[in-house]
This record gives C-alpha cells, sequence and structure tokens, in this order.
C-alpha cells in the first residue's frame, strides 16, 4: 500500500530534523545526562517538528539502547513505538478530545506504571484546543505527576495557552524551516525516490511552503504524479498559481484608478465560482511582494513568491506606485478579507474594496496638517502669559473682588483693550448700565440653558469696560467655558452698540450659597416627609 512521502521521511530520531538545531541539542544533552524534564511545551508554526520531536524525544527516554541522545531505532521499544503499539507512549488529540472527561481519564490513567518502558510518556497535541475545565483538570496532574510520567505539548497557538499550564513547563519554540534547507531537503527525497525534481522547481516549492516542510513534501509528492520533470513551471501548475493573468489586470486596474475594469475581472471571476475570499488573499499576497519590492529591491527576491516571469510585471506596479499608497491598499484589503467571514454577501465586500482602491472613496482619516492651528494656539499663550497682573485682576467692589471670565481662555485675543486704568478705578466710577434687562432678554433667545445662571443680576460701566454682578455663583464656572464667553459677549455687543472687556464678580460667597443650598435640600426633604406622613 502507497504511504504519503511526508509520512515515510518523517524524521525518526534528533539528527533527522533540519533547522531546529538549538532544540534538538538540548534534549539530547538532557536525555544523556537522565536530567529530562517532567513537562515540555512544544510552540511553533505548522510542519516545523513539533510532534516529530515530541515522538522522538518519547523514544528516547524509554530506549533500550540510547545513543548520543537519539533512539537506537533497533530494539523492541522503538520499533513499537514507530508502529504505534507501544502502549507506555499515548498521543492525544486535544482537537477531538479537549473535554473535561478526556482529561479526567487521562489523569486516572497515570496512576498506573509503565508497562514496558521506563516512562509513562503522554502527548497531547493541538493542546491549545483544550477548554477550560479540561486546562483545570490538568493542572494538577501535571504540577506534581508521578515520577515516571512525562507530558509532551505541541501547539500552533501558545497565546491560548494558560499560564497556569505553561509556567509549569519548558518552552521550546521551533522556528520556520528556512527555504534553503527545505529545497535540499527536497532534493535528497527526490533522488531517493527516483524523482526527477530541479533546483528550481525544489525552490519554489520551498517558498510556496512558508517554512512547512510537511507542506513542502506533501507539494512534491502531488507533483510527482503530475510531471515527468518537476521544474518551477510544472510546480506552478500543480500548485494553482499558474495562469494567475487576473490578478495583474486586477492591480493594474487599481493603479490607473479604473474602476470599472476591476471591477469587471471580479465579476467574471465569480462567475467562473471563483472563492472571493481565496482571491481577496491572493492580491494580499502580490501586494505584499510590491511591498518588499518597494523598501529593499536587492534583497526582494528572496523574499517574494512569484513565476520568474512575473517578476517584470511586480516590478513595474513598484515603479509607478509609491510605498504609502502600497501600504494604504493592503489595509484595506486586510479589513476586507477580515470582515468577509462575518457578512452576508462577500461580494459586495470585495466590491466594496476595489472602488476604495481604485481611489472613488475619500479617506477622511487622512493626516491634517495642524501647524496653523499649532502656531495660533502658541501666539495665544504667549498673550495670555504677557497679561500682567494687575489687568488680570478684578476690580473691587464691595470689598470683593470681580473674577476675570476668560483669565485662561483664548477667547481673550478677541477683547478690545480696558480704555481705562483698572488699577486705578474706584466704585464711584462706575455708571450703571440701564439696558442691561434688554441684554438679558436677548441672551436668553441666545443661549437660554446658560442665561439662567444670569438672574438677578446686575451690570455696570466705565469706560469700554462692563463689570457683571452675578447672584449664582455657578455663572463664574459657566462663563469660563470659551463658547458662553464669547456668545455673552456678542449679545452685549449687539444690544449696547460697541464690544465690551467683561469682569464679573459673584455678590455671594461659596460659603453663603452652599448654606443656602443646603437650606433648599432641608427644605426638600422635609416637604416629602410631610407629604409622606399624609398619605398614611
Amino acid at each position: 500500500m502507497y504511504k504519503a512521502l511526508y509520512r515515510k521521511w518523517r524524521p525518526m530520531s534528533f539528527d533527522d530534523v533540519i533547522s531546529q538545531q538549538h532544540i534538538t541539542d538540548t534534549l539530547k544533552n538532557q536525555i544523556v545526562s537522565g536530567k529530562t524534564a517532567h513537562a515540555y511545551l512544544f510552540t511553533g508554526s505548522r510542519g516545523t517538528g513539533k510532534t516529530t520531536c515530541a515522538r522522538i524525544l518519547a523514544k528516547a527516554v524509554n530506549c533500550r539502547s540510547m545513543h548520543g541522545g537519539n533512539p537506537c531505532l533497533e530494539c523492541d521499544i522503538c520499533r513499537d513505538a514507530d508502529s504505534g503499539a507501544l502502549t507506555d507512549i499515548i498521543e492525544i488529540d486535544a482537537a477531538s478530545n479537549n473535554g473535561v472527561d478526556d482529561i479526567r481519564d487521562l489523569r486516572d490513567g497515570a496512576v498506573y506504571t509503565p508497562e514496558r518502558g521506563d516512562f509513562k510518556i503522554y502527548i497531547i497535541d493541538e493542546v491549545h484546543m483544550l477548554s477550560v475545565s479540561a486546562f483545570n483538570a490538568l493542572l494538577k496532574i501535571m504540577e506534581e505527576p508521578p515520577p515516571y510520567v512525562k507530558f509532551i505539548l505541541a501547539t500552533t497557538e501558545i497565546h491560548k495557552v494558560p499560564a497556569t499550564i505553561a509556567s509549569r513547563c519548558q518552552r521550546y519554540d521551533f522556528r520556520r524551516i528556512r527555504a534553503e534547507d527545505i529545497a535540499a531537503r527536497l532534493l535528497h527525497i527526490a533522488s531517493c525516490e527516483s524523482i526527477n525534481l530541479t533546483e528550481d522547481g525544489a525552490a519554489l516549492i520551498a517558498k510556496l511552503a512558508d517554512g512547512g516542510m510537511r507542506d513542502a513534501i506533501s507539494l512534491l509528492d502531488q507533483c510527482s504524479v503530475c510531471a515527468e520533470v518537476i521544474d518551477a513551471e510544472a510546480v506552478s501548475a500543480t500548485a494553482g498559481i499558474a495562469g494567475r493573468e487576473y490578478l495583474y489586470e486586477i492591480l493594474e486596474a487599481v493603479s490607473g484608478g479604473n474602476t470599472a475594469g476591476a471591477l469587471a475581472v471580479a465579476g467574471s471571476l465569480y462567475d467562473m465560482s471563483k472563492d472571493l475570499t481565496r482571491l481577496c488573499e491572493e492580491l494580499i499576497m502580490q501586494l505584499r511582494n510590491v511591498m518588499l519590492l518597494k523598501v529593499s529591491p536587492e534583497t526582494a527576491d528572496k523574499l517574494i513568491i512569484c513565476m520568474p516571469d512575473e517578476l517584470a510585471r511586480l516590478r513595474k506596479l513598484a515603479a509607478e506606485t509609491d510605498l504609502e499608497t502600497v501600504m494604504k491598499r493592503l489595509a484595506v484589503l486586510q479589513e476586507c478579507r477580515e470582515r468577509m467571514n462575518k457578512v452576508m454577501n462577500r461580494r459586495v465586500e470585495f466590491e466594496m474594496a476595489l472602488i476604495k482602491l481604485c481611489g472613488n472613496v475619500k479617506n477622511t482619516a487622512e493626516t491634517i496638517d495642524n501647524s496653523e492651528i499649532y502656531d495660533k494656539i502658541k501666539q495665544l499663550e504667549n498673550k495670555i502669559s504677557s497679561v500682567s497682573a494687575g489687568e488680570a485682576a478684578s476690580v473691587k467692589r464691595s470689598s470683593k473682588p470681580s473674577e476675570v471670565l476668560t483669565a485662561n481662555n483664548p477667547a481673550v485675543e478677541a477683547e478690545p483693550v480696558p480704555s481705562v486704568d483698572l488699577k486705578k478705578l474706584k466704585p464711584g466710577d462706575l455708571v450703571p448700565c440701564e439696558r442691561w434687562n434688554e441684554v438679558l432678554e436677548e441672551f436668553k433667545n441666545v443661549n437660554p440653558s446658560v442665561a439662567g445662571s444670569l438672574e438677578n443680576s446686575t451690570a455696570a460701566t466705565a469706560g469700554n469696560v462692563i463689570f457683571i454682578t452675578a447672584q449664582n455663583r455657578f455663572f463664574i464656572t459657566l462663563f469660563k467655558n470659551k463658547e458662553n464667553a464669547l456668545s455673552l459677549g456678542e449679545t452685549i455687543r449687539r444690544v449696547l452698540g460697541q464690544r465690551f472687556v467683561i469682569r464679573a464678580r459673584c455678590a455671594v460667597s461659596k460659603e453663603e450659597q452652599q448654606s443656602m443650598a443646603e437650606k433648599l435640600i432641608k427644605k426638600a426633604i422635609d416637604s416629602s416627609i410631610e407629604t409622606a406622613v399624609e398619605n398614611n
């Protein structure tokens, strides 16, 4: 019976594992010295050797004639472990056995000693799929297992593993396998399997595998039945990346602002049952290639994934577009791809993204040049700081100082310069404002929510300065707001016919106002109590 190449060529010892020497050397040293941990956590992307190293480690610690940290592969323990017949090595797929009952069964079985080897090894693959209850059930047995029990956890999503579990393990991060190492391994496998694989074909498979050895060997296996000679062209045809003219038609339409052309290509692909989610991902990958060509044209050839004949078109797109535009287009497509799993109609979502890419919708979040605003603010700050203490002081009246409404307000710039010396001004110099009631009536129409704080207030003028005496301290708080102060000043100008510098004071002290408020509250409470007694 035929056996898939990735299974047939799975590494059997640590020396066969490629691009993970930083991990395999450490594990071999632990095995040789007899200082293996009770729990390991292997993490990394798919196809980097996590489960393979877990199986090798499980064999090595039980091997009867271990050599330099590697299993001998010849004893009955190694042979049965490779065939899956060794009961002392238990593999659990957490994706399908993720319930608390599954972990309870594991915990109950852990109390029994190993049958043939020195250790009972539990390999839990995709451990991040366990439920919260299952993790809690696993926690205690992992913290203090029997001396003959070891755990090896493997996951592609380390962020989903609780910290309480990770802290009880020795963690090893598996790196993505380098494309050069993958290509060399593929050529070795091809020579042993009598497969005619060219160097450019191996290099393209290595790029498409994106750091995963299993994906690379599976693609080689697929190509071996589709072509006599596996070169770059054969790999392209088998992997489905040939005939991607539509991608460049869309990108060129977007680059030229041809919205109708881009939508027409997308519509024809949709009619041919093209998966729009996959199309969006392909566009993202090609724009990534353009981005890399923009930022690193010298080394981009090693980083981008494309056919040799596509490189010229990508370079042309990179030359026609600036980097900022490429980044914005990538962001639009990334957002589109993220939303596609949530929307009802993916075609509408994709077409909306194309319209944005073609520049038909202006980006309202574009950066605004605020330099003029900052200059204005700086001027206002300088003007405020230059105001003398005498000009900022309130005019004394009835031994109570006035409060300046716009003391720290940018509206100070709009005020005229006082025509009288405020330091020498006396209460007798003030002239009552006879039309103040007209100002209040007009202000009720302009700002009714604030006008109430001026009820029963009075005003007097001296030159172009108007002094307001309010009965409510809340008036001072309200008019420290720029809009309120400006609206009052404009109302005074319309009624009295000129612009005044506004100064204000409150005839009631804070203590008096607080006392009045307390009396009102007490009166309201007493009234509610009397009403309740009458009702009873």
